[in-house]
Order: structure tokens, then sequence, then C-alpha cells
């Protein structure tokens, strides 16, 4: 009988746990945090989500792409059927890839949750994959060495402490990062072609423009937002977009060749050795 009782009050909570979630006040779902391994609530009701998508173009003609000469690396140069390029500018039929899009400005203050499942940044080919990577602050990082070579990742933050780690075979390491920082270049001291950048924001509304040049953010609260788009190269442009709930807002954003060479928004980065700096990327 104790066993039953027992078992019958647990039920009890989760069907007043359900209660309540469904329940909850206002067109925002609550943050409900889910414990180790669990879940945290839709940080808003699927209701009243609204979502933002549209398209990076690019006029004129992209640079060339620059090669890279991997002879003294043959474990990378064999994996390419075609002569490796850098990634700095990936334009396609007018669209342009790579480029960082966020919401800038707009949101509720409130707690954002943060999203459980890692993001991996992999080093495959004597490439970082994916060039360009959007995470949320707290997310765990796996960083990745699927070449088995010697690695060496460096980042080089403004507002986060950066990391500087060897990765001399096949193996993970995960970090995180504390402050929200658009971007943290990260470079490999082994290969000096290889560049990533990473965005990080408190939020989970940014993501990365895909080969198409189109991006998509989904579940936000209905709002009005300044949504900005960094790219290494061609710098920052904003657009505002104002969304009701259900709905889908449109953003377009035009980037060009005669744009190369526009300041780009990337702070000094800081002196990893200066002790007394509180600026903290964690490590798992």
């Amino acid at each position: 009988m104790r066993e039953f009782l027992k078992r019958l009050g647990v039920v009890g909570a989760a069907v007043l746990f359900a209660t309540a979630a469904a329940c909850g006040g206002g067109e925002d779902a609550e943050e409900v945090d889910g414990g180790d391994g669990e879940e945290a609530a839709p940080a808003v009701h699927p209701d009243s989500a609204a979502t933002i998508s549209g398209v990076v173009n690019f006029e004129g003609t992209p640079p060339a792409a620059e090669p890279i000469d991997m002879s003294e690396e043959p474990a990378c140069a064999e994996k390419y059927s075609e002569p490796p390029t850098r990634e700095a500018v990936v334009a396609n039929d007018g669209r342009l890839a790579n480029v960082y899009v966020y919401v800038k400005e707009g949101l509720p203050d409130r707690e954002w949750p943060t999203a459980s499942e890692s993001v991996t940044l992999d080093q495959d080919g004597c490439h970082y994959i994916p060039h360009v990577t959007a995470i949320q602050v707290g997310q765990p990082l796996d960083i990745v060495n699927s070449d088995g070579i010697l690695h060496n990742i460096n980042t080089q933050p403004t507002v986060n402490r950066g990391f500087n780690i060897s990765q001399p075979v096949e193996m993970t390491t995960t970090r995180d990062f504390s402050a929200a920082e658009v971007m943290i270049p990260v470079k490999c001291d082994v290969h000096g072609w290889m560049e990533a950048y990473i965005g990080v924001q408190e939020h989970p509304y940014a993501v990365v423009s895909g080969d198409d040049g189109s991006f998509t953010i989904e579940n936000l609260p209905a709002g009005t937002y300044t949504v900005e788009a960094w790219h290494e190269l061609y710098g920052t442009q904003t657009t505002t977009v104002t969304v009701a709930a259900q709905e889908t807002g449109e953003a377009t954003f035009t980037y060009s060749a005669d744009m190369a060479g526009r300041p780009v928004p990337l702070g000094e980065p800081i002196d990893l050795h200066d002790h007394g700096d509180t600026r903290v990327a964690s490590a798992h």
C-alpha cells in the first residue's frame, strides 16, 4: 500500500506540472528547468510562436577562391577530389552562405532556456566544419578532431576568456562560453589557413545562412525585431521585421563584391596570460 501511494503521488505531481504548463499566463511559455538530462519547456508556446525567414543575396562577382597547399598534410589532402580552397566567400547563384543572422534587439527582457544538445565544430580535411557556428551561452561546444593529426584550436574572443588547446589525435574536447559575443575568431596555429567564427547569444534566435543563402529563425514571440547579418569580409547589415503570432516575417540582406574591406565588428583578443581577467570560457 505504501508503494502504491508513493507512485500515486508521483503521478499526481506530473499531472499538476502538465496542467500548470498548459495554463500559464500570457503568450510566452515560462522557462522550466528540466533538470539533468531533460529538455526545458519551450521558450514560446507553439500557439503564439512566430518565424522570421529570408535570404542573403550577393551581387557582383565573388573573389576567386584562394587555393590551399596541403602537400605537407597528405592525410588531409587525400580527402579532396579537387584542390582545397579557403572559405571566406561562398556565393552560389547570387546567394551568400556562412552569414551569421541573429535577433539583435526587440526580445522580451527575460532568461531564455539554454539548448541542452551540443554544437559540433569538426576539424575534417584540415578545415573547420562548419565555418561559422551559432551557439548559446552555456551550450556545450564539442570540438572534434576527425583528421587524427595534430590540430591546435585557438579562440580569440573579446568578451569571453579564450582557450588554446591541442588535439594530437582523433578526440573530442568540450567547452562553452559565458557571455554573448559577435563574433569569436578561431584559428589553428598548426595550419594557418584554418579559420572559423563562433557567434554566441544568450537567446536561441541565431542561425547561419546555408549554401543557398537562406535562413530561418523559429519559435519567436510575436513582436518587432532588429535583425542583424554578419559576414567576415563584408561586415554587418540590419533590418527591422514585425511578425505576428503563427505568422512568418521576411528579412532580406544584400551584399555585393564592392563591399569587401568594410569594417567588420571584431574586438581585440584578450590576453590569455592576464590572470586578473574574470572572463571565462568554461571547460567540461
